[in-house]
Parts: structure tokens; sequence; C-alpha cells
């Protein structure tokens, strides 16, 4: 029998990674400047593999292939086959980082021939003063935007948003973005490890090198538009799924609880994950079956569990994701 999967945090090192991860999130065998763990992941040469139960020691495309849609969903199967097709990190940014853009799916196709990278960030703490930049304050055109490059005035055209803990921002592929210091947050997006970075506030690497720009790259992929509103809003209820974001490549939920809920998944042909931002909680998911969570731990749910009861041992909140059925 399937059952609720835990996997092995890939740590990776970044210029402006921090301590947060290990001091805030549990993750105790985290290097120092370690910017993301890669809580679950279905990228070639970072392939998650499996810490807990009988399938330990198994990559996420391993077991994927063995059982198919029991663990993804049969409609997520035959989409995706054994490349899982979400990527989850918590991140901590000590420092800004480079502002970037993904491309979306067909450039990303024939460029590349990967996925686009849609994503979502939900914030799980904020210094005071924080903030992050989300696409354009202005619409522009193209030339504007290589103008701007070419004169050093970019950060003129960019959208700055003050952020604190809750925070959620959806950034479909093509919205520039870079967070900045002082921020740690989940985020979910597609399987694509592809980046274009815009500009890097002119540091330089661990090799004392300025970091690679993708300018070329990056005009076709840039949405040039200006949004009224970049930030996610949503009211939270105890006890309650809110939902924070529903593209076709993913739905996240928020669930903060104190008490036992339970959860019937018949009508979604989709794993889920789990990923817990605060508390713990015991995951039931059969006749005397149980697994625990606790604060910053990811759990991935097969499709073929479709009751699960969720009993906290203190105030818990999870990120509730898994691919829409009508991808």
């Amino acid at each position: 029998m399937l059952y609720p999967i835990k996997f092995e945090p890939q740590y990776q090192y970044r210029i402006w990674g921090g301590n947060k991860l290990k001091n805030l999130l549990n993750k105790t065998k985290a290097p120092d400047k370690t910017g993301e763990s890669w809580e679950l992941s279905g990228v070639q040469g970072a392939l998650s593999v499996v810490a807990n139960g009988f399938l330990a020691g198994n990559s996420i495309e391993e077991i994927s292939e063995v059982y198919m849609g029991d663990l993804l969903g049969d409609l997520v199967y035959h989409t995706y086959g054994i490349e899982f097709p979400l990527l989850i990190k918590l991140i901590d940014a000590n420092d800004i980082l480079s502002i970037q853009v993904h491309p979306d799916d067909e450039l990303s196709k024939t460029r590349h021939n990967a996925y686009g990278k849609t994503e979502m960030w939900h914030v799980i703490q904020a210094d005071p003063g924080s903030t992050l930049i989300c696409g354009f304050n202005q619409a522009i055109t193209r030339q504007q935007y290589l103008d701007a490059m070419a004169q050093g005035t970019i950060k003129e055209f960019l959208n700055v948003e003050q952020v604190e803990a809750g925070d959620t921002f959806f950034i479909p592929a093509g919205r520039v973005h870079a967070t900045g210091a002082g921020i740690l947050f989940a985020e979910i997006q597609q399987t694509s490890d592809i980046t274009y970075r815009i500009f890097d506030w002119n540091r330089i690497d661990k090799d004392g090198k300025p970091r690679e720009l993708h300018t070329d790259l990056a005009i076709d992929a840039i949405d040039y538009r200006n949004y009224s509103e970049y930030k996610t809003a949503y009211n939270k209820k105890i006890n309650t799924a809110t939902e924070l974001a529903n593209c076709p490549y993913f739905t996240t939920n928020l669930i903060p609880f104190d008490q036992v809920i339970d959860l019937d998944y018949h009508n979604l042909d989709s794993f889920v994950i789990y990923i817990c931002l605060e508390g713990q909680c015991d995951i039931e998911y059969g006749a005397e079956s149980t697994e625990s969570l606790k604060k910053g731990e990811t759990v991935l749910i097969p499709a073929t569990l479709k009751n699960i009861r969720l009993t906290p041992s203190r105030n818990t909140e999870l990120l509730e994701v898994f691919i829409p059925s009508s991808k």
C-alpha cells in the first residue's frame, strides 16, 4: 500500500542565501548560505529521493514509473508521464536576488525542449521593511525596456511591493520578478530550471566573476504589460481551505487548523502535496496508518489515498498543492 511519502531535501548554495532554513524551518543539516531547499523535484540531475518507508532510496522518477496513476493520478500520468510536474522549494533570501524572468511553455519548448515556468510565492517570514519586485509599475514597450537596460535605469520601471508573512504572489511565465532581502518563502512551480537573469545588481560570484546575464534571451519572454494588482488577495479562515492560486499547472490552498480536519479527494485525479509552514500534525490515511508532519517538512500524498484525516498537536498551517483536473 502506498503511503504519505517524504523526500530528502536537496540543499542549494546561493550567493544570496542565509541560515533561516536551519534556524526557522528545522533544516538542521542545511549548510551556511543555503538559499534553497528543493523539497520535491523531478528536475533531471536533481531528482528527489524517498526518505521514509519501504520506498526509501528510490527516486521520484523510479516510483512514478512503477506506480504511475496510483501515485500521480491517471490524468497527471497521461499528461506528464513519469516526469514529476512540480518543483517545490523553500527559499531563504538573505540578500536581494537577481531580476529575472522565465519563458512560457511555447518558448521553452522551442528553445530548450522543456516546460516553461509559472510559479507562486507564499511568504513564511519577512524581516521588517522587506520588499520584492513583481512586474512593471507601468506598461512599457520592448524598445523602452532595451533603452532602460542600456542606460541602467530599469529599476525605475519595476513594481516594488512591501511584504510580510502570509503574502502570496502568483508569477506567471513572462513576469519579471526578484525577491528582496530578508524573506523566507515557499515556491511552487512547474518542473523547470530555466531562468533568464536580467540584472544582478553588479554582484560577483564566489569565484569573483559577474554572473551571466541573459538579456537577449529575455527580450522575447517578457510580458511588458502593467497589472493593477500583483499581490493575491485572500481571507484566511481557521479550519478552512482558502485558495491562493489556481492555474492549469497547479492549485494551491492554505489550510490553517487547530482541530481535526477530514479531507476527501475522491473527485481529484491527482497527487496532493502538503508543505507544513507552522506547527505539526498527524496524517491518518488508513486503518491505524499514520505519518507525522512538522514545520519545514513536505510530504506527497499519492493519488490512490482518497481519505485523509489531519490531526494537529498545536495550531498548524499547511499549503495544499495538486494538479487541477481541468488540465
